[in-house]
């Protein structure tokens, strides 16, 4: 995209001589890598030396739906986050450099981002995260329009064939993954298609794990479940 991009790297203290697992986070719609840290999941420097792990706190801009835009080249967002910030990070930072040591989790657009580029590139990343994730554009409604899913993919009536949740679903079957996703049980917003995914899941045998709990589509919600997902991230990830 050839511009800056703000990104956090939270590391636990850094030994001679031992290598990390990674875990790249992906913001909500409006949101950005500071406040992830200081607001979203407060827990990350405390998880991070805990676990053991770098987590990566991406920009994926204000509303850039971390798609590779077909109609905006300024936004590139599936490619810098699966490809290029993964090297980056390699080349930089003391990773074990093994999908199965590298996990990609978000909520909300973030959670679509994480699924999207996850499976995108499945040679980089061996967990997948979702919290209140915005996973399925036919429920979008006015929304699509609303919150701008339109100036990075255009049209609904001509979306991509890719980003349908039953390609989705179809691609998740052979990428040899593992999948957690949950919604709070009040998220007008998103409940109603996180369970249609997990019904799409089940009937096609794709194993996951999804849960609900009590929660609107807010940060005292999204707070609570991303923390407890870093802590079942770490029962997949390997050392």
């Amino acid at each position: 995209m050839n511009k800056s991009i703000k990104t956090i790297i939270i590391t636990p203290e850094i030994k001679k001589g031992k290598l990390y697992k990674t875990v790249y986070i992906l913001h909500g719609y409006s949101g950005n890598p500071t406040r992830t840290y200081e607001k979203d999941i407060p827990d990350l420097a405390k998880k991070s030396q805990e676990f053991e792990t770098i987590y990566v706190l991406a920009d994926g801009n204000y509303n850039s739906w971390y798609v590779d835009s077909s109609i905006n080249e300024n936004s590139q967002y599936s490619t810098f986050i699966g490809k290029e910030l993964v090297n980056y990070i390699d080349s930089h930072f003391p990773t074990i450099q093994n999908k199965k040591s590298r996990g990609i989790l978000g909520w909300s657009m973030g959670g679509f981002g994480a699924v999207h580029i996850g499976t995108k590139y499945d040679q980089n990343f061996s967990v997948i995260g979702s919290t209140c994730g915005a996973l399925d554009f036919t429920y979008f409604g006015e929304n699509y329009k609303n919150y701008q899913v339109e100036d990075v993919l255009g049209l609904f009536e001509k979306l991509p064939s890719e980003y349908l949740v039953g390609n989705v679903a179809d691609k998740m079957k052979t990428a040899d993954q593992i999948y957690i996703f949950d919604c709070g049980t009040e998220d007008e917003l998103m409940i109603d298609l996180n369970r249609n995914f997990h019904k799409i899941l089940t009937s096609k045998k794709i194993d996951h794990l999804y849960t609900e709990s009590l929660g609107k589509h807010d940060t005292a919600y999204w707070s609570k479940a991303l923390s407890n997902q870093l802590c079942l991230f770490e029962n997949y990830l390997q050392n």
